[in-house]
This record gives C-alpha cells, sequence and structure tokens, in this order.
C-alpha cells in the first residue's frame, strides 16, 4: 500500500511539474481545469446526486473556468483582472472561514443540492483560477504549493509520533493538535529554508511579515481537509474516488489547495505584489 502511494503520488509530482514549467498558460489553464471538473465530478458523489446531474454539474464547472478565462484574455489591462481576481479570490476566502468553517465546526447536515452546487462552485473554481494566475510565475506557484505539501507531511509524522489530542474526533478522527503543531512548525523551518536559499526570482517570498501568508495558507489548508471529511463522513465513503491508487480521488489529493490556494491568489495581487 505504501509502494501503491509512493509510486502515485510520484507520478502525479513529474506530470503537475511537467506541465507547471513547460505548459503555455492557456494550455496550463486547461490542464487544471480538467483537474477541477474532476474534482467537480467527485463533488457530485459526495452530494449523493445521480449520474445525470454529475455530468452536468461537472459540465458548469469547466464551462466556468472556461468563460472566466476567455472574459479575462478579451478584456484589456492589467487592472480590470487584478480588480476582478480580487473580488473572486476575496469571496472565496470569506466562504472558508465565513461557512466552511462554521459547516465543520456545528456539523451541519446540508443536503440541498442547490447549497451543495454553489458550495462546491466556490471550493473548486477560485482554487482553479488562482492556480492559473500564479502560473505566471511557476517558481512563486511552486513555492506555495509546497506550503501545503509541507504542511500536510509534517503534521502526518508529528501526528503519528506526538498525537494524543483530537482536533476534531468527529469529522477526522485521525487529525490531532499535535499534528497542527507539526504542520506550523513545518512551515516555519520551509520559510527558513527558503530565506537560506536566496532564490533570486523570490524576494517578495522572503520578507518576515509574509510568514503570515504561510500560516494563513496552512490554517486555510486545514480547514480544506477537515470540510471534505465532512463532506466524506456526510456521505458515507473513504474517499472522495477512486482514481489516484493508493490515495482515493481528486478532492483527497487537493482538499487543502482548494482552500488555501485562493488565499495565495489574494496574496499576490496585495502582500506579495514586488
Amino acid at each position: 500500500m505504501l509502494r501503491q502511494r509512493i509510486l502515485t503520488a510520484a507520478v502525479v509530482l513529474l506530470v503537475a511539474l511537467a506541465a507547471l514549467f513547460w505548459f503555455p498558460n492557456a494550455a496550463w489553464s486547461s490542464f487544471i481545469a480538467l483537474v477541477t471538473m474532476l474534482g467537480a465530478w467527485e463533488w457530485g458523489r459526495l452530494s449523493g446526486w445521480g449520474t445525470v446531474v454529475r455530468i452536468a454539474y461537472t459540465a458548469l464547472i469547466g464551462a466556468s473556468c472556461a468563460a472566466i478565462f476567455t472574459i479575462s484574455m478579451q478584456q484589456a489591462g492589467a487592472a480590470w483582472q487584478a480588480n476582478f481576481d480580487l473580488v473572486i479570490f476575496a469571496a472565496a476566502v470569506a466562504f472558508w472561514i465565513g461557512a466552511a468553517l462554521p459547516w465543520i465546526a456545528w456539523r451541519w447536515r446540508l443536503r440541498n443540492p442547490v447549497a451543495l452546487a454553489l458550495a462546491g462552485w466556490w471550493v473548486l473554481v477560485p482554487a482553479w483560477l488562482a492556480a492559473t494566475r500564479l502560473q505566471l510565475q511557476p517558481v512563486l506557484l511552486l513555492s506555495l504549493l509546497v506550503i501545503i505539501w509541507v504542511a500536510d507531511t509534517a503534521a502526518y509524522f508529528a501526528g503519528r509520533r506526538f498525537g494524543r489530542n483530537k482536533l476534531a474526533p468527529l469529522v477526522s478522527p485521525g487529525k490531532t493538535w499535535e499534528g497542527v503543531a507539526g504542520a506550523f512548525l513545518g512551515v516555519i523551518l520551509y520559510f527558513m529554508v527558503l530565506g537560506a536559499l536566496r532564490i533570486p526570482v523570490l524576494p517578495e517570498l522572503l520578507r518576515w511579515p509574509v510568514v503570515g501568508v504561510f500560516f494563513a495558507m496552512t490554517a486555510l489548508g486545514i480547514v480544506g481537509d477537515l470540510f471534505e471529511s465532512w463532506m466524506k463522513r456526510e456521505a458515507g465513503v473513504k474517499d472522495s474516488g477512486t482514481l489516484l491508487p493508493g490515495h482515493g480521488g481528486v478532492l483527497d489529493r487537493i482538499d487543502a489547495l482548494t482552500a488555501s490556494l485562493p488565499l495565495a491568489g489574494l496574496a499576490a495581487i496585495t502582500i506579495l505584489a514586488p
């Protein structure tokens, strides 16, 4: 099982890195839109929809991505695009803090299809938009993605070694406060490593106030992870899908990123801009 997980992760990582650095932005956007549509298909499963509705919803999410990208390309001026992105990213962060977090804390048993469809849109599309915009600086995007990967890895090992106090036992029994502490410690160390490396194209990340962005992305990543865990618990399934051997579905791999990437996009416009 562990070997299968490692092999799958290696293949996915190689494909993602090749696309990140070699694809032009339009091709990258389409690639990420495909991943987003796979997530939409799995979201339909967690929402309890039938096949026809899931197909329609997946098409709607894909059409949303295509429409946003097309409109952005047709509008002249970077200011319009920045303002548009600012609204989408701010609204997505508000969704995660103002809706998803209470959803988890109070363990809402929401099964209304319209509400679930809207929630799925805010889970998936802003993350796609952030990944699309940030790919214009691929090293920056990779550095931001690594925040979540480091946090997940550190949380896993810290939780296994020191985990005693459950974070949300009725939502995700395996997660502990010790794992959370390990995630933040890992992110601090990662920030220090970035500073030591002094990568020339990342001066915007090497300012100490930016560590707040790292912390906020880590916190929202945990919220995204818990949110998908609750959706799976409500649906009565272990994984969101079966596409990735040893890992489950696409949503199982991008749950933390769906919550943290819109914040990264917002920070890129407001705080990280050189």
